[in-house]
């Protein structure tokens, strides 16, 4: 399939790299001077292994992995998913030669011929809005039916991938809420050690900054995370879509365009043969 210079997809891959380039290279020179001022670049000296630890590992952040690791398995089969949809366009299910018309005759053998060539590798979308509108061509010999038939499929596949999209959606909404449990069940810890006078001040400003460091490290994990889960829907959802209406715009170019209207007497003869 061959797309126009306005459907083309864009590269925003090296747009990323291009835009991640460019800030480094200013931002890391600036940090490194305002560090060097003063004693924030002694800051790295405090993240030792146990302050890592604390702040990957616990059970709102174990928790949170799983949720990750689960839309990420998810998102990572519907991408897959989408490319193996896109091998349809190079099974010449359709003739794309210029000067082609299909007649209402030609339309059962062309559905068997789809339906053979799409059979070995599975179903797939743009195999079946082309069976669907040759099904239709064979009994209405209306283009403007044929026409409605593939928005109508294209409506219908859109609406049955976003609905699928339902469990990730949740897992998206789910990690930061995981992370705000954390962060109340720290808040909470931190708050009842006040009530506690027999705690040596020094003892209970320490115990208090834990619980606070643990409450807000759930919180930073949690957000990290679905923000990595969001851009990846985002992603797959695009895809999706794009595989959706190149679909629809290879039936409106190579089959409705090419679809032979007969004239209102030919058409009643041939429904009255029929």
């Amino acid at each position: 399939m061959v797309l126009t210079p306005s459907h083309r997809p864009t590269r925003e891959w090296p747009l990323l790299l291009l835009a991640l380039a460019l800030v480094c290279a200013i931002c890391i020179p600036l940090w490194q001077w305002s560090s060097g001022k003063g004693d924030a670049g002694n800051d790295w000296s405090k993240w030792t292994p146990e302050r890592l630890s604390r702040l990957l590992l616990g059970p709102e952040q174990i928790a949170s992995y799983c949720a990750f690791t689960w839309a990420a398995f998810i998102l990572l089969g519907r991408y897959l998913e989408v490319r193996r949809q896109r091998r349809a366009f190079d099974l010449e299910l359709l003739s794309t030669d210029v000067g082609v018309c299909i007649l209402p005759e030609d339309a059962r053998l062309l559905q068997r011929r789809v339906e053979q060539r799409s059979a070995r590798g599975g179903p797939y979308i743009l195999a079946n809005m082309i069976r669907l509108a040759l099904s239709k061509y064979a009994v209405s010999r209306s283009g403007r039916d044929v026409s409605d038939t593939v928005r109508t499929q294209a409506d219908v596949d859109l609406g049955r991938l976003v609905s699928s999209m339902a469990t990730v959606h949740y897992l998206a909404w789910a990690i930061p809420a995981i992370g705000f449990l954390g962060t109340v069940r720290g808040l909470a810890t931190s708050l009842t050690l006040g009530g506690q006078t027999g705690l040596a001040m020094n003892q209970f400003v320490a115990d208090a900054t834990r619980h606070l460091n643990v409450a807000f490290d759930c919180t930073l994990v949690a957000l990290a995370l679905s923000l990595v889960v969001m851009f990846l829907l985002h992603s797959v959802q695009r895809d999706e879509e794009a595989l959706v209406i190149d679909c629809q715009q290879y039936c409106l170019e190579h089959l409705v365009t090419r679809l032979y209207e007969l004239a209102p007497e030919e058409n009643a003869e041939a429904r009255m043969t029929n």
